[in-house]
């Protein structure tokens, strides 16, 4: 290329394959090569999507679940992601893994993520629990961030977990990153996630030091919500068999949604 020459990059699939047609020898080969590649890993992250909607699929059955039977919802809210393509990239490249379809299976095992949200830390254990004696789920690592934190303070609970996805010609067992943590955790989490990138910080040093004290109050406060709920639903009037029954059966009356 002539210095004076200015740089296009190549847009969207069409314009790569009408380059490739205009195109002759290897050069049109390279350019069939790359668009079968980009094909490819659009219909891979079209898989992962699923598999995202898999796990919250089964933690929202849980959540409907408790609350017709047990008469509470143990989860507050869940959020989904797919991992972005340069946070891809560039988590492989940290890796020294050159970027094929293969090696982004085989490596990066986080691409797609849920995060659940509890009120209570042992509805953390109790929900993950849940989920990992379901027969199609696999428990491929674990990370407990709340019984041995990171030295910042940061507390949640990780599973990387494999789910099968049925298609139309096919099924596929994909990897999905799972996080479960308080309404406490996260709020910190929040703003530690803000203030790591974040740049020049004026006493960035005491504010680090700062949120991990502010994290261990928040376990604190975690410990202290939990026991408050128990003392409340160890105060409740005993109900006779009568009144379990119509209070489940207005649950179950009630919109599920």
């Amino acid at each position: 290329m002539e210095e004076n020459d200015e740089y296009r990059p190549v847009g969207g699939g069409a314009e790569i394959l009408r380059f490739a047609r205009a195109a002759s020898g290897d050069v049109m080969d390279e350019a069939r090569r790359l668009l079968e590649a980009m094909v490819g890993y659009k219909e891979l992250r079209m898989m992962y999507s699923c598999a995202l909607k898999e796990v919250r699929t089964k933690f929202e059955v849980l959540n409907m679940e408790f609350n017709v039977r047990h008469r509470r919802n143990p989860i507050s809210s869940i959020n989904t992601r797919l991992k972005s393509n340069q946070s891809i990239m560039e988590k492989m490249r940290r890796r020294s893994v050159p970027f094929s379809l293969e090696n982004l299976q085989k490596h990066i095992q986080d691409v797609a993520g849920v995060r659940v949200i509890c009120s209570y830390v042992d509805d953390i254990y109790l929900l993950s629990e849940t989920l990992l004696r379901q027969d199609d789920i696999a428990l491929l690592a674990r990370k407990d961030y709340i019984r041995h934190p990171k030295p910042n303070g940061y507390r949640s609970l990780h599973l990387i977990v494999r789910v099968p996805v049925f298609f139309a010609d096919q099924k596929r067992e994909l990897p999905v990153e799972v996080q479960i943590r308080t309404i406490a955790m996260d709020f910190w989490a929040s703003l530690e996630h803000q203030m790591k990138y974040k740049q020049n910080i004026p006493e960035q040093e005491a504010i680090v030091e700062q949120l991990r004290l502010c994290a261990q109050r928040v376990s604190e406060l975690d410990e202290e919500m939990m026991s408050i709920r128990s003392r409340i639903e160890a105060a409740k009037d005993n109900p006779s068999q009568d009144d379990v029954l119509l209070e489940r059966l207005t649950h179950l009356e009630a919109p599920l949604d």
